[in-house]
């Protein structure tokens, strides 16, 4: 799931004394633009943010929740999409999706606790029963339904009536080598819905100029990565080509959580990688997790299509495909 301020804003409009609703995807069909877990808060002066569908229900949620907002009561909608309709916005065929409304009020408390460990970079799963509204935060190892959610990062309805979403921490990707394929990598992995960041010590090579708007770390590529402790949610590309700057973050990456590391390089410059690894003390099965060279053989040849190609390898590891 996309990490996005949906939750902070409901909850901000609510401290505000706006009055605020969350609605959220509980089920729908094949072809939707939108999966369960996907969110849109509505304030009592009728704003907006998110999205569950691709419009063809947006009006008849923000009028629910609005009247959910007036009774305190939580409802599950469930809305009748026809072809027609779902072509208009984009599907091939129409189906049923459901949505939950909910007031924030009666959980603001819970909404509070969720934020924090958003903040925290913490995992955690929102659970709900959909009969008597009962609410939980279930933090990892303490549900085996919400650690199954978290694992696979997909909301649903359990055969046990709770609809279950999982909150895990946003998706990162930490590069590398502030060279020319970091440049277009960096705006693609945000569009992709990653927090980049950049390191490198080498002040012309990391300056402003080249990457305005960018977080950029001049410290030394294995202490930035200490401080930034990459976890499963974690991609880490080195991209320098020199083994001074690329060799202290493939070795801090290998032992780290990181769900992806990929190395720039030719076959040759990975051999020899892989002879420094090994004299370093790292087994065979460390190094494998090394993708090298980086990205999937599409035959790029500008950085532009090289990051394509990254972003595209990282996708694949990352739903496992």
């Amino acid at each position: 799931m996309t990490h996005d301020q949906i939750v902070e804003t409901a909850l901000g409009w609510h401290r505000d004394g706006k009055g605020a609703a969350l609605a959220t995807v509980v089920e729908t069909w094949g072809s939707a633009p939108r999966q369960p877990g996907s969110q849109l808060a509505i304030s009592g002066a009728g704003q907006i943010m998110g999205s569950v569908s691709g419009g063809c229900v947006e009006g008849a949620v923000v009028t629910e929740a609005l009247e959910a907002l007036a009774d305190g009561i939580p409802r599950l909608l469930s809305f009748g999409v026809s072809d027609e309709t779902a072509f208009s916005v984009g599907l091939a065929c129409g189906g049923t999706i459901k949505v939950l409304v909910e007031p924030v009020a009666p959980m603001a408390d819970l909404l509070a606790e969720l934020v924090a460990a958003r903040a925290a970079r913490r995992g955690v799963a929102y659970a709900v029963n959909l009969t008597d509204w009962t609410r939980a935060l279930l933090a990892p190892g303490a549900d085996a339904l919400a650690d199954a959610r978290l694992r696979s990062d997909k909301a649903g309805v359990e055969d046990d009536g709770r609809f279950i979403a999982p909150h895990n921490p946003p998706l990162r990707m930490i590069v590398v080598g502030a060279v020319h394929i970091a440049q277009p990598l960096l705006q693609m992995a945000r569009l992709a819905g990653y927090d980049p960041t950049l390191i490198d010590p080498r002040e012309t090579f990391g300056a402003a100029e080249r990457f305005p708007g960018e977080t950029v770390l001049d410290a030394w590529p294995d202490e930035a990565l200490a401080s930034l402790a990459p976890d499963s949610r974690t991609a880490i590309i080195t991209l320098t080509h020199d083994p001074k700057l690329d060799d202290p973050a493939i070795r801090f990456a290998l032992r780290s959580p990181c769900f992806y590391l990929g190395c720039l390089g030719s076959k040759k410059t990975h051999a020899k990688r892989v002879e420094r690894l090994e004299a370093a003390g790292f087994s065979a099965a460390e190094i494998a997790k090394i993708h090298a060279p980086v990205g999937l053989n599409i035959g790029a040849k500008t950085p532009a299509e090289i990051a394509l190609s990254i972003l595209a390898q990282v996708t694949a590891v990352l739903r496992g495909v």
